[in-house]
Parts: structure tokens; C-alpha cells; sequence
């Protein structure tokens, strides 16, 4: 850090002035060079600086203790959090209301003593700002000081080892969530409707990932299996055949590994605006070295485990403690949440979000108190970061059997190899699915989990599936295959007639035109009416075309006709 005649160098001689006025000494110097030699000489003086500091207010102890304790510096934001901010102001202002005579906190106090600066100084993370004392100072006020310090306010950064928070009440273990590995069966359901172009909002299989499938493509981005959402054929083969076991270690590394998983803008409660950036593989591995110091197999209370970090390292995410910078505003409201005010809505809530995604990837167990909507305690089994952790997860060999009926419905179990249900996805229309209560990764609120999915063969399906090179043989090599050869034949008979001839049969839904005499039809067919008029069906009632029912209604009213409209759900219409 820079010594005190340095700090002083943009200072003007009004500045200096100040200083010397509240150390008590006459500053004979009239330029700012030679008094700013003229002051630091005096202010490094042993025993004038020993009573000086014994003048100061009981309040300046406590921030000259913390800076002391941090190796003389501490981020400008973190600091003045704790001991209030310097007033902007230039020099004619300054010398006009004369601040050091008022100060208004305890950074002033020791800012117009020359005892306080700040400067930007390079760290790991960039330039960032920080008060600091300056380097020849700091050695005398540490001799002077030495073994008579107070205790810091500004409490320490938690090391390696310490653990955060505390173990969870019994009222917050409450039920239990525990991990498993559920994430692969959400990914191969998303891989496939990438595949198939289905909007997310289709049905009611895909509703149930809307809220976890942007950080869900993120990921499987994350792992190569995906790429500007379009999937890649053959790691997402290799992804899909592999054990789940495997393949849910792949999710997780990927993860680890990620600099464009961005778990702060994928937080479905905050929206992210403007150019500026954070760090998620740095903030990842800083909460990972929290959660890794909490005893492996405990419950611990999530609340506590927030709330210590708030208090030892709150700027765990935040270059210099800049909460102002980045622009984020509440998703619910539209209300920009800024300073440290907001620390709970947006760096709190990416803790909670974070456990949870650790719980999503099979890492950790959760616990949710009896009336609460999110997880109020988590436990892991080892440390979360090592590649040779024990996932504690009860895995199983995909081995189950699919079940088809004769009318064309599916249903297939969490147990069918994943890649059988991706391939048959792909031939079908989605249906419901029969989930169980579980967690997602849609921050900490309780969702619900597949356990099986309910798909449905139609011509449209099948259409579409031919337009994406699939056959529909090749389907009913699937199902034969994965039923132990138990289609029903009715089933057999129409994928092959289908293959072989295509759709033989359409249903329609039409508005019908039904009047009382053939000549009225007549004339409404000779009339600006007739080009809304299609298919005749007998003498006295013809199809009208799609949306136009309106217009050949006026139309029969300037032909001296009044029509109505009966049983309105079969599209009937009557004169």
C-alpha cells in the first residue's frame, strides 16, 4: 500500500490544512509539495501520533482495529458499510461547510486526519476500491497499539475450515427431500423436445420443467449436449446410453467446470438487466467452500447458514462490495433491488438457490418445516466439490418395461432406459404424468417429480415424427422390443397401415349451413355470400368456410333471410 506522503499526492493544500489543524500543528508551507513533506514528517512521529490517536473518539477503535487486523486495508464498500461514508464534496464546498468540524461518521473522523485513504488497488478479481492506512503509519499505529486493540466490529472472513451457521432444530428438519437423480429423466424429456421443436407451454409433461428449463438448458449446454438449443445427435446418444450413475456425474462436472452457468441470472425471482458481469465459477467455488466446511451427515439450518455468511463475507459475489453497479430488479414487481439493503432478495436468495441446485444434481438432501414452502435445513454425505464424492444416491439399472394399449396410449416408467423413452417421444403426443412430491431447481419451492410418463400415438404425431426422417416401423420395433412383444395387434395393424399408406381417415370440425328450401340455398350461392359457401352436402345444406359464419350471416340479411345459430357446439346453423 502506498505511505502516507503518497496518499496525500492528489490532496490540495486546503486539504492539508485541514490536517494539520486537527493535529495541532502549524503548517508554515504555502504549496501543496512542500507541505504535504512537511506534514507526513510530523505525522510520523512516534509520540506525537501516540497521543493523537489517545484524543480520538472511543468510535475510531473499533474501524482502526478492523483495518489493522486486515492487513491495513478493507473493500471501501465493506467498510464504510460499517463505518459510514465520506461526503463528495470539491474544494470550495469543503472549505465553505467545513466537514471535519461536523463529521458525520467515523470514516470522515479519520479521513480528515490524514489516518484513512482510499485507492484502487489490483487484486485476483480486478482493480476494486479500499480504505486503507497507509503503509508507514500502519507500522507505527501497530507498535503503538500492540496487544491493546479492541475487538473488531467488522467480523472475519470465515477460513477454510470454520463452519457457517449452525445445526438445524428439530422444528427445521421437519420432511425430508432426499437427493436422487431425477435431473436425468427431466433432461432426456427436454433433450426431446428440443429435438422436436415442442414449445415448452405445449402440455402438460413439459409445464411441469417450465420453471427449471432455462437453467436445465443451461446446463446440458454446459455439458455439450446441447448447442444454441440444438442437440447434438451423438453426445446426447452417449449421454443417454450411459449408466445414470455416470451420466449424472457428467451433469455435475459440467457444472462445476462452468463459466456460463450464470446460477445468479438463472434465478427465476431477480431479472438481470444492462452489460455488467459477475464471476458464477469464483462465487460457485466460494459457497462450495462454505458448504464444505459444515459436517458431512448433519442437518444443518439453511437459515443460519445464509445468515453467517451475511455476517462474515457478505461480498462473497461482489467485487469491492459494489452493490449498486449491477442492475437486477425483483421479477414479481419490476422494482429495482439495489445496495446492501437488497443483499436478502439477491445474494441471499442465490445461497438458498444454490443449495437447491446442489440438491437437483444429487448432492445433498433437504428438509422442509411442517407449513413452510421451502427447504429449511440440507445435509450432505462427503465434500460436494470432490470428483470421487459418494453420490449416497440409490441408482438403478434401467431394465423396466413399457405398456401399451390397443387405442394407441403409452406409458412408460422412470425405469426404461432413458434413451427407449427419447426415441418413442419423439413418435408421440405428450400426455399427463404421475409425479410424486419432490424439489427443483426453480429456487427453493416444492415441485413435483415424474415417476411416469404418458404419451400418445396419433396421426399428427406420426406425421410429424416422418418429417424428422422417423419411420414408423421403426416405432413399433420399440415397442415390440421393449413390451416383451406385447403390442396389441390392433396397435400392429395401424402403424402398418400407416406406414404403408398414410392417414386414411380425418376428422373434421365444420359449420354447417341448413336452410328450408333448395332455391334459398341457390341464392346464396349466386350471391357475394357464395365465395364463403364450400362443400355441398345435399340440396339444402352446404359446409361455410372456416371463420366466415359471421359474414354469410349479414350477407343472408341482405337477402331478405334471417338465420340462427343451433347447438352451437356442432357448428349448426339454420335459416
Amino acid at each position: 500500500m502506498p505511505d502516507l506522503i503518497h496518499s496525500l499526492l492528489d490532496q490540495d493544500i486546503g486539504h492539508l490544512r485541514i490536517i494539520a489543524d486537527l493535529w495541532g500543528l502549524d503548517l508554515d508551507s504555502t504549496d501543496s509539495d512542500s507541505a504535504r513533506d512537511e506534514l507526513s514528517a510530523s505525522l510520523l512521529d512516534f509520540n506525537l501520533l501516540a497521543d493523537h490517536l489517545a484524543s480520538l473518539p472511543p468510535e475510531t477503535d473499533s474501524a482502526i482495529a478492523a483495518l489493522i487486523a486486515s492487513n491495513g486495508r478493507i473493500a471501501w464498500a465493506t467498510f464504510t458499510r460499517q463505518f459510514g461514508d465520506i461526503r463528495e464534496m470539491g474544494a470550495g464546498k469543503r472549505d465553505r461547510e467545513h466537514p471535519h468540524r461536523n463529521p458525520i461518521s467515523t470514516s470522515e473522523i479519520l479521513f480528515y486526519r490524514g489516518l484513512l485513504a482510499r485507492a484502487f488497488f489490483d487484486t485476483d478479481k480486478g482493480s476494486q476500491e479500499f480504505a486503507y492506512i497507509p503503509d508507514d503509519l500502519l507500522a507505527l499505529i501497530s507498535r503503538r497499539r500492540d496487544g491493546q486493540l479492541p475487538i473488531p466490529t467488522i467480523p472475519p472472513t470465515s477460513t477454510k475450515n470454520e463452519s457457517v451457521g449452525r445445526p438445524a432444530s428439530p422444528a427445521e428438519k421437519g420432511t425430508e427431500i432426499l437427493a436422487d437423480d431425477s435431473i436425468l429423466d427431466d433432461a432426456t424429456t427436454l433433450l426431446a423436445a428440443l429435438r422436436m421443436g415442442k414449445p415448452l407451454e405445449s402440455d402438460s409433461l413439459l409445464s411441469a420443467l417450465r420453471k427449471q428449463a432455462s437453467a436445465l438448458q443451461s446446463l446440458l449446454a454446459s455439458a455439450n449436449l446441447i448447442k444454441k438449443n440444438a442437440v447434438q445427435a451423438e453426445a446426447t446418444k452417449n449421454f443417454l446410453e450411459s449408466p445414470r450413475k455416470d451420466a449424472l456425474k457428467l451433469l455435475y462436472d459440467s457444472w462445476l467446470a462452468s463459466d456460463s452457468f450464470n446460477e445468479l441470472k438463472l434465478m427465476p425471482s431477480i431479472i438481470c438487466e444492462g452489460e455488467w458481469k459477475n464471476s458464477p465459477l469464483d462465487t460457485r467455488r466460494t459457497i462450495l467452500g462454505f458448504i464444505n466446511a459444515i459436517p458431512s451427515n448433519k442437518w444443518w439450518s439453511v437459515a443460519s447458514f445464509v445468515q453467517a455468511i451475511k455476517q462474515t463475507q457478505p461480498d462473497f459475489q461482489r467485487p469491492a462490495g459494489d452493490y449498486d453497479s449491477w442492475f437486477i430488479k425483483r421479477a414479481s414487481d419490476g422494482q429495482y433491488l439495489r445496495g446492501f439493503d437488497s443483499w436478502n432478495e439477491v445474494d441471499g436468495a442465490l445461497i438458498r438457490y444454490f443449495i437447491n441446485i446442489l440438491h437437483w444434481l444429487g448432492r445433498l438432501d433437504l428438509a422442509v418445516a411442517e407449513g413452510a414452502m421451502e427447504a429449511t435445513a440440507f445435509r450432505i454425505g462427503s465434500k460436494v466439490e470432490s470428483q470421487k464424492s459418494d453420490f449416497r444416491l440409490s441408482t438403478f439399472d434401467e431394465k423396466g418395461r413399457i405398456g401399451v394399449a390397443s387405442n394407441g396410449k403409452i406409458s412408460i416408467p422412470r425405469d426404461v432406459p432413458r434413451v427407449i423413452r427419447y426415441q418413442i417421444s419423439r413418435f408421440c403426443e405428450w400426455d399427463e404424468f404421475v409425479g410424486r412430491v419432490g424439489s427443483s431447481v426453480s429456487e427453493t419451492r416444492i415441485e413435483t417429480k415424474v415417476v411416469n410418463y404418458k404419451y400418445h400415438i396419433t396421426a399428427q404425431s406420426l406425421k410429424h415424427a416422418k418429417e424428422q426422417g422417423l419411420k414408423a416401423e421403426q416405432l413399433l420395433s420399440l415397442l415390440v422390443k421393449h413390451t416383451d412383444n406385447k403390442v396389441p395387434p390392433p396397435l400392429v395393424k395401424a402403424l402398418k397401415r400407416w406406414e404403408a399408406n398414410g392417414t386414411e381417415a380425418r376428422a373434421e370440425t365444420q359449420t354447417i349451413l341448413r336452410v328450408s328450401q333448395p332455391e334459398v340455398l341457390e341464392e346464396m350461392r349466386k350471391s357475394k355470400a357464395g365465395k364463403f359457401l364450400g362443400e355441398v352436402l345435399s340440396p339444402t345444406a352446404v359446409v361455410v368456410k372456416g371463420g366466415a359464419i359471421q359474414k354469410v350471416m349479414e350477407a343472408m340479411v341482405e337477402l331478405g333471410l334471417f338465420a340462427e345459430i343451433e347447438n352451437q357446439g356442432e357448428h349448426h346453423v339454420k335459416n
